[in-house]
């Protein structure tokens, strides 16, 4: 395929870059485009798996009809089956009318399902249904219809991994999997790094009508060295971030390093299973707004300690100690060095027993209560003020056992 080709699908669809790996992988996207095979895009997440899907279609005889993009990590896994593929009225609690799924809308044009790797059981043998026969039945319905979609899904889970672990049909993979497509990572594809640092930097500048900053040789070195465990994505947060915060537009390794996560430790990962990382983070940001909203409380606490000290000082000037504590005071043994401790203690003091420590799941558990309530039950809401998908708070509610 010729380099004008290429250069004219890059300019169209915004792809940078000149890297053998990428180029590679936008022929076999052109090449496949003409027929309707499956196709299976494959990346760690922020590699730009979304373009291909795109590019396929648009290079299709399909390219008029309608291309229909699905998130299925983002679906909850009650409804999934319902968004897919549509439901009958009365299929379910607040069916209050028939509805078309995302198969049916798409008919005679291309489907793409992204975070493929995450569908549940069975919702992966009514998709292997639809590859093998074009058929399908809305939820709640007995009568079979048919469809006519070209699919193709993207994953940056390890799949062969997933069907090991009985989380993913073997069948289903090889149908998904007629055609592969592997995205480079960014840490593959060097001589492209500093040509997408280039293009961020110069879209804040545009947008924010400022000047665009500029890396000097050293770091422009240490750029193209960096690891970029989040790819493309971090990349253009890096960019970002010192286009809005940094006042010198000339960047040094200095200034540049400051952003960088040190990755001196880090050992090349492999592409786990999305929904454990998903977990992961999800967690991290819970815990990091639990810490947020507990500073407040610990400032509240403060405040009134200090009364308290207050107080108590002044009640200690004005009221004469207990004989038997003074008694008690001159029994215990000190030296010239060690300080007097006057601890207070009244036949009125209670002593109760310490409480139990929260453990992670209780604060989480906490906060999810707290972010439904906040937001009238909405789940789509909460899972937003959560920083969380819709599915990662789904399956969180049933873990912790949480009455909604």
């Amino acid at each position: 395929m010729d380099n004008s080709t290429l250069l004219s699908v890059k300019q169209r669809f915004g792809i940078i870059g000149n890297s053998p790996l990428l180029n590679r992988a936008l022929e076999v996207a052109l090449r496949v485009a003409s027929t309707d095979l499956t196709v299976l895009v494959t990346g760690e997440s922020g590699v730009g798996k979304e373009f291909f899907p795109q590019v396929i279609h648009a290079f299709s005889a399909r390219k008029h009809a309608k291309y229909v993009a699905v998130n299925c990590g983002a679906i909850p896994e009650g409804t999934i089956d319902s968004e897919l593929f549509g439901h009958e009225k009365g299929a379910f609690t607040g069916a209050i009318e028939s509805r078309k799924g995302y198969f049916e809308e798409a008919d005679g044009g291309t489907i793409f399902l992204d975070e493929v790797g995450e569908l549940p059981l069975s919702t992966q043998v009514r998709l292997l249904r639809v590859l093998q026969t074009g058929e399908f039945m809305r939820v709640g319905s007995a009568k079979v219809q048919k469809t006519n979609v070209r699919v193709v899904a993207a994953t940056n889970s390890n799949l062969m991994k997933a069907i090991a672990d009985g989380r993913f049909r073997e069948d289903l993979f090889y149908r998904l999997n007629t055609v592969p497509i592997t995205v480079p990572a960014l840490r593959e594809r060097p001589e492209d790094i500093y040509l997408l640092f280039r293009r961020f930097a110069a879209d804040v500048a545009t947008q924010y009508k400022m000047p665009a900053i500029a890396l000097n040789e050293e770091a422009r070195a240490l750029l193209e060295n960096y690891y970029w465990r989040g790819n493309i994505r971090q990349l253009k947060n890096v960019a970002e971030q010192i286009s809005a915060i940094e006042e010198t537009r000339d960047i040094t390794p200095h200034i540049l390093a400051k952003y960088l996560v040190d990755e001196s430790s880090a050992t090349s990962p492999s592409v786990t299973q999305s929904a454990k990382v998903e977990d992961m983070n999800s967690e991290r940001e819970l815990l990091y707004k639990i810490l947020f909203d507990m500073r407040s409380d610990i400032n509240d606490l403060k405040r009134m300690l200090a009364d308290l000290h207050s107080g108590y000082s002044s009640y200690r000037t004005n009221t004469p100690a207990p004989a038997e504590h003074n008694e008690v005071k001159a029994l215990l043994p000190h030296t010239a060095h060690a300080p007097i401790v006057e601890d207070v203690y009244t036949e009125s003091e209670i002593v109760e027993d310490a409480p139990r420590e929260m453990t992670k799941a209780d604060m989480q558990r906490d906060q999810i209560v707290k972010a439904l309530r906040r937001n009238g039950g909405s789940r789509r809401a909460a899972a937003a003020e959560l920083f969380m998908s819709e599915r990662t708070l789904y399956r969180k509610i049933k873990e912790l056992n949480i009455e909604e």
